[in-house]
């Protein structure tokens, strides 16, 4: 395996967009050589059964590195236990202006004001059914910029119609920063009626494709425990079958003094670690293990994935870590918990 330690300074050198790009375009040439299979780390093996599903291993990849899922075959070589693709939307666009993500090597944290920039959810589809992926793929649904926040439901009901014959579960994003508004959707009257009609949906496309798909619901790490407990209590109503906690933060204290680190949108990397666990933590003392809780948010070693299961995740996914720390991220994660886990 090519340390990736030794590509990242040139990768560092350039814009966070570009090096994406020139990322993915390089694994998919060593790809289509036959050469990609060869650099990548063995996959670990530690099944685990959660909202219904065999997973191979506990360790996914959080939405947002594959929005229109373009990397299906690169990335299902990496050792995940499982792939969640998105935010998609219902139509294609464009998402903020440029520059709109930032790294912060210091403390290995990025800020991103992406705004859900995407293809569109039939040019997903249409990569999803090209790809000779195998494994377990979530697909994250969002709402498109121009929709208005009372009319979101409209999107989310869209998305996953269109999602659903495609994906092993589902995730609603209702927490994303960088769409207006869209985090008014956590709470009140707006949060019911979502989660009342994906429900109804839910079941009547069970029924009609004739399987049932899990539906998660992805949170903010920046909800106080009061609204933490009332989105547990909603989850439990409504028969939610998964949580993931969390997307980016918005407080930005902690890197305030560094270059970059009062740029508008949302933190993940190692800065967000202690508060997406402190919402995994007060999650489970109010699910229990009656709803799964997917833990998302600063994982940089495979410990800081332990702590993630610790607090009560059944499953953890990385992102900002993977640009950080390369593939061998991924093993080590999924080799950590599964010690763990067979110790305990």
């Amino acid at each position: 395996m090519l340390p990736y330690a030794l590509v990242r300074p040139a990768l560092f050198s350039m814009e966070p967009e570009k090096a994406h790009h020139t990322t993915f375009s390089l694994l998919k040439t060593a790809n289509r050589m036959g050469l990609l299979k060869h650099l990548m780390p063995a996959a670990v093996s530690d099944p685990v059964k959660v909202m219904g599903l065999e997973f191979p291993n506990r360790v996914g990849l959080a939405a947002g590195l594959d929005k229109d899922a373009a990397y299906l075959d690169e990335l299902g070589l990496m050792g995940f236990g499982f792939l969640e693709v998105g935010t998609v939307t219902p139509k294609p666009q464009p998402g903020n202006p440029q520059p709109r993500m930032f790294r912060l090597p210091q403390v290995q944290g990025i800020i991103n004001r992406m705004g859900f920039n995407n293809h569109g959810v039939d040019n997903l589809i249409s990569n999803v059914k090209q790809s000779r992926y195998s494994g377990l793929l979530g697909i994250n649904i969002g709402k498109n910029a121009v929709t208005p926040v009372e009319e979101a439901t409209r999107d989310y009901l869209l998305a996953l119609e269109a999602s659903y014959p495609y994906a092993n579960y589902i995730t609603v994003n209702i927490s994303s920063p960088n769409t207006k508004n869209l985090r008014d959707l956590q709470g009140g009257d707006s949060l019911d009626q979502l989660l009342d009609q994906l429900k109804q949906r839910q079941l009547q496309l069970a029924e009609e494709h004739g399987q049932y798909k899990p539906m998660a619901l992805k949170i903010a790490p920046d909800l106080d425990d009061e609204q933490v407990d009332a989105i547990a209590q909603r989850l439990l109503h409504y028969r939610f079958d998964g949580v993931i906690a969390t997307n980016t933060t918005i407080d930005k204290t902690s890197v305030a003094h560094l270059p970059c680190g009062q740029e508008q949108g949302g933190l993940s990397g190692s800065p967000v670690l202690e508060k997406s666990t402190a919402v995994i933590r007060r999650l489970h003392s109010q699910l229990g293990d009656a709803i799964p809780i997917i833990g998302v948010g600063g994982i940089t070693s495979g410990e800081h994935a332990v702590e993630k299961i610790r607090a009560g995740a059944k499953l953890v996914q990385i992102y900002s870590g993977l640009i950080y720390r390369g593939p061998e991220l991924v093993s080590e994660c999924a080799a950590t918990v599964a010690f763990n886990c067979r110790a305990r």
